[in-house]
């Protein structure tokens, strides 16, 4: 799974090294008090739970003796982007140019690997590049933060505090059974390893030895990156060429008040509403699939019926605009056209996340509880999104943009 993330950084050359050195040393500290613990005594106290789960001690000391947290970590954590990237410019990033030309050339270079991977697996080769592309651009970017030192920091900071023990936990298996060295323990600041960027548990999970040497080196072997990567997805129930999602159509008048996200149905009877390709109509094997309907960018953007590949993408990281990433830069490799028919909506681009709040506010204030005032725009904040559209005459489709936010506020005004 990926783990994107920037640093931000001051201009000036002078200052910025000093007031980078104090945020930092802000968010230590703060994360220090919330937890009221010293970072040694979690260490020490983690140690010793390990020793009494059966950890060798030798490797429970190759992990965490003299270990220290990494303020870039707890900053990184608890920064809070305030704008929210809209689906078309990830893709447009996903599916450039030079992503999809390095992919054609790294394929290449590997083509009987991703055969035998393919074969092996059943997974789609071009899948399985597009996810080795986006993940690590073609083996090339993976990370440079200690893993363990980046996972005891999260574990003590506390708001992860779960995730990152189970993840350290997997890492002494790891070790314990030669899969990798505490060296090589380096990838991404929130846990993400290798070409595929899995996290620990993950990797003892799904990794495999593809080349049969005896380890599972997502770092440096590609048939094992990928081959792990295509472990994930058949576990996950990858249908072997069958297609991922199919660009749709929209009747006029489509009725987005009988619509969810999560509800499915077979595409006949989503064809029984109205619903049809972009380009060319229903084949009878298209007919017989199950599929969800997602419109990432609210009415007249583009939508897609997602499939089963679909759901095992999003089980490899759960992002709608990472899977349609993957599929696009897929579709690009095998056919050179990774276009959509239907244009975004530049100018009704998601509202930022202290807009998402004062949405949230207003919309409480409307008499439509949007479940919280926390800036996050989760189901119950699309639901009293979409009882305010459906009540001012608007496509209740739950889009959070910046269309609906100048209509929320319009009507907060006027009360």
């Amino acid at each position: 799974m990926p783990f994107h993330s920037s640093l931000r950084r001051c201009t000036p050359a002078l200052c910025g090294a000093w007031l980078g050195a104090l945020a930092l040393l802000g968010s230590l500290s703060a994360a220090a008090s919330a937890q009221d613990i010293p970072f040694t005594a979690w260490r020490d106290g983690f140690a010793s739970d390990l020793r009494s789960e059966g950890v060798r001690p030798d490797i429970v000391s190759s992990m965490l003796d003299g270990l220290e947290p990494d303020p870039r970590v707890i900053e990184r954590d608890q920064t809070q982007p305030e704008f929210v990237r809209p689906i078309w410019q990830y893709l447009e990033g996903a599916v450039s140019e030079t992503r999809v030309a390095n992919g054609q050339r790294a394929a290449a270079r590997i083509a009987d690997t991703l055969q035998a991977v393919e074969e092996r697996f059943e997974v789609d080769r071009h899948i399985l590049t597009g996810i080795w592309g986006l993940e690590s651009a073609y083996g090339e970017i993976q990370g440079n933060f200690d893993i363990v030192r980046s996972l005891a920091t999260l574990a003590w900071e506390g708001r992860r505090r779960g995730f990152a023990e189970a993840q350290l936990r997997a890492i002494a298996q790891m070790l314990d059974r030669g899969y990798a060295t505490r060296a090589e323990l380096v990838g991404s600041w929130a846990g993400g390893m290798g070409q595929t960027q899995f996290i620990p548990a993950t990797y003892m999970e799904r990794a495999v030895d593809f080349n049969g040497d005896g380890r599972r080196d997502i770092w440096r072997n590609e048939g094992d990156a990928l081959g792990s990567a295509a472990n994930l997805l058949a576990r996950a129930g990858w249908e072997y060429r069958q297609p991922v999602f199919t660009e749709v159509r929209l009747p006029q008048g489509f009725s987005f008040a009988d619509w969810s996200e999560s509800q499915r149905r077979q595409v006949s009877q989503w064809a029984g509403l109205g619903i049809e390709p972009v380009s060319g109509s229903w084949s009878a094997d298209d007919l017989n699939r199950s599929a969800r309907l997602v419109i990432p960018a609210g009415a007249g953007a583009p939508a897609f019926l997602v499939y089963r590949n679909f759901e095992a993408l999003l089980r490899y990281n759960n992002s709608t605009a990472y899977a349609l990433g993957v599929a696009y830069l897929a579709r690009a490799f095998e056919h050179g056209n990774a276009g959509m028919a239907t244009g975004w909506p530049v100018d009704n681009p998601p509202i930022s996340r202290s807009q998402s709040r004062e949405l949230q506010e207003a919309l409480s204030r409307l008499g439509h509880d949007p479940g919280g005032l926390d800036g996050v725009v989760g189901p119950n904040t699309r639901r009293a999104i979409r009882a305010f559209q459906s009540a001012n005459g608007l496509a209740p489709d739950g889009y959070a943009g910046l269309a609906l936010y100048n209509a929320v506020m319009a009507a907060d005004g006027a009360r």
